[in-house]
């Protein structure tokens, strides 16, 4: 099994009062998507950026935000295209999701689209040198 390394405890605690600091039912919803990521992507770097929580893995995978409606899920436009179907209930933008709070998350789809930016992103990476024997 690969070793994780540690995440920033400054990042991860910046994470967390984001999340805090959010009002139901946002709390609740940022808090079952932090462990959906985290139990996706377990590798990536738990930060903010853009003022929002985000998971980097050599790129940032997707950011997600709280407003008094719905929470954001910002995947990126490749992802939004590529499940452009599934989220067609769902109402979207260039880069973003809007999961409302009067709906379930659609917590598959949203594993899905986690596992779909994982894999996008290892396709970016050259691949590495056989080892020497």
């Amino acid at each position: 099994m690969a070793r994780r390394k540690p995440m920033p405890a400054a990042a991860s605690s910046a994470v967390v009062a984001y999340i805090d600091a959010a009002a139901e039912p946002a709390r609740t919803r940022l808090q079952t998507l932090r462990s959906l990521v985290r139990e996706e992507a377990p590798d990536a770097v738990e930060r903010m950026a853009y003022g929002l929580p985000t998971w980097y893995q050599g790129e940032n995978l997707l950011h997600f935000g709280a407003f008094a409606r719905h929470v954001g899920l910002y995947p990126g436009p490749a992802a939004i295209e590529a499940f452009a179907a599934e989220l067609a209930s769902l109402h979207t933008s260039k880069g973003a999701i809007q999961l409302p709070h009067d709906r379930d998350l659609p917590v598959d789809l949203i594993r899905r689209i986690v596992r779909w930016r994982l894999a996008q992103v290892s396709a970016k990476r050259p691949p590495t040198a056989p080892n020497a024997e």
